[in-house]
């Protein structure tokens, strides 16, 4: 069943008096699991809703209508499943002790995948689970498949279920839908051999396969007891190249690429960031592969249009050690268009550990120890925006408000503010001429290349090699 948390004014759900807090066991004879299953069922244009008033009484509802026209019944969130598995590489054991409880959460849940694109393992669904994704035609969906090898696979995420993945696939893949698959890479595990045996039976599922990404490890602090590692230069340089042959071949055979190096891999490498068209229509930008690329591309094309600020007499901007020296590459031109000095402040990442380099990651006190010093009247501040959340406040539980504070006289902005107060309208202008991207990819001026949002490095993204936003994928 769902419960009914908001009802619009003047929709079919007001005029049927329908409360907050019921709860919608039925939807045409057939029960209600959750949002998926009430959005999936009330498609229909002739619905009769069986409801449970809070007080316990039921009502049922028959409703005639066009199916545009929406019934007014805003679910409430429902309660995420949780993982089954005991990952080698888990990231939850890298959280500090004492971190706020949502940071505990262990999902692994089918309906994060398809509303999100939140990576899931598949192994806590069986042939009903399975079936489900089917009838509701639940696509694309993010699988951390990590190694097609049965064995290595249970090996990996500790749970038997996990050698069943080919099967799995083939039966998504069988029933019509879509999938981008993930390998996050842990050297001495599924390197070498075994991630050239996944990447070969990956691609030989077909086109329903839509993408491969291959993603480094990540570990912090509290983790590095794991029997895994990080990798070195010279294993993500061997990786990249383990990629290529596909590379080639898909795009001569399928008209993309189809796997793709996460970011982390080119600078855990020293390697040149690749040209855009590398990532092809960017599929998984939000999955930590091509936010570098998209920043540079997306700093070419707008920073012409950055104008002063008044009273601004110098900027610092704010992000992870390991954006420094492309924040400092930036800085001469940023400093023309604004008429300022600009100054780039990498903070250093104690709440972690060192090894966690990203700006999305960082805590408000780290912030504070690192930019704290030599703020004065006339300065602004640039935070990356990627590391609040929507409440806005840090991974650490500090509010953006504190630390705005704490900096003054300083004026404190997120990336975002900078790119609204600066650039307004000319943003819909710029991406016109540039394409869609160039929106976020202005905006990662200052935050998005922190943002290599949902890159599952065993589930901390962008942990110890390059930029990613906070995220719990399994």
């Amino acid at each position: 069943m769902v419960r009914i948390a908001e009802i619009g004014d003047g929709s079919i759900a007001d005029a049927l008096e329908l409360r907050i807090g019921s709860r919608i066991l039925k939807v045409n004879g057939a029960r209600v699991r959750d949002g998926i299953d009430f959005a999936f069922l009330t498609a229909e244009e002739e619905l009769r809703l069986e409801v449970e008033d809070p007080d316990g009484t039921t009502v049922v509802c028959e409703i005639s209508r066009d199916p545009s026209e929406s019934l007014g019944i805003v679910p409430a969130p429902d309660t995420i499943r949780e993982c089954a598995n005991e990952c080698v590489f888990c990231f939850i054991d890298g959280n500090p002790p004492g971190a706020r409880d949502p940071l505990w959460l262990r999902d692994d849940d089918f309906r994060l995948s398809f509303t999100y694109g939140s990576y899931v393992t598949l192994t806590n669904l069986g042939p009903r689970g399975l079936q489900r994704l089917v009838d509701q035609r639940l696509s694309p969906l993010y699988v951390s498949v990590h190694a097609t090898n049965p064995e290595l696979r249970v090996r990996l995420l500790k749970n038997g279920r996990a050698g069943l993945i080919m099967d799995q696939l083939r039966f998504l893949l069988d029933g019509g839908l879509e999938v981008h698959a993930q390998a996050v890479l842990c050297p001495d595990w599924n390197d070498g051999e075994e991630l050239d045996r996944t990447i070969r039976e990956l691609y030989a599922l077909g086109d329903g396969i839509l993408s491969l990404s291959v993603v480094p490890v990540g570990l912090t602090r509290y983790n590095l007891n794991r029997p895994v590692r990080l990798l070195r230069s010279g294993e993500a340089v061997a990786a990249i190249a383990q990629t290529e042959p596909i590379r080639e071949r898909a795009l001569r055979r399928r008209g993309k690429h189809w796997c793709y190096a996460a970011d982390e891999l080119f600078l855990i490498g020293g390697c040149d960031v690749p040209e855009a068209d590398y990532y092809d229509d960017w599929p998984l930008l939000e999955n930590g592969v091509g936010a570098l690329r998209n920043l540079i591309d997306g700093f070419r094309a707008g920073a012409r249009r950055l104008r002063p600020v008044g009273g601004v007499r110098r900027i610092r901007v704010v992000t992870g050690t390991s954006m420094r020296p492309w924040f400092e590459g930036f800085a001469p031109s940023i400093s023309a268009a604004m008429k300022c000095p600009v100054k780039v402040v990498a903070i250093e990442n104690r709440y972690f550990g060192p090894s966690v380099t990203v700006a999305g990651l960082l805590a408000g006190d780290d912030i504070l120890r690192g930019a704290q010093e030599d703020t004065r009247e006339g300065d602004l501040v640039l935070l990356p925006a990627t590391a609040l959340n929507d409440d806005r406040v840090f991974i650490d539980g500090v509010a953006f408000s504190e630390v705005a504070a704490r900096l003054a006289p300083a004026r404190v902005w997120t990336g975002y503010q900078i790119v609204e107060t600066l650039l307004g309208d000319a943003r819909a202008d710029l991406a016109a001429a540039t394409g869609s991207r160039s929106g976020m990819a202005i905006e990662s001026l200052v935050t998005a290349a922190e943002a290599s949002a949902g890159a599952d490095n065993g589930g901390l993204p962008g942990v110890a090699s390059a930029a990613a936003t906070p995220s719990a994928n399994p």
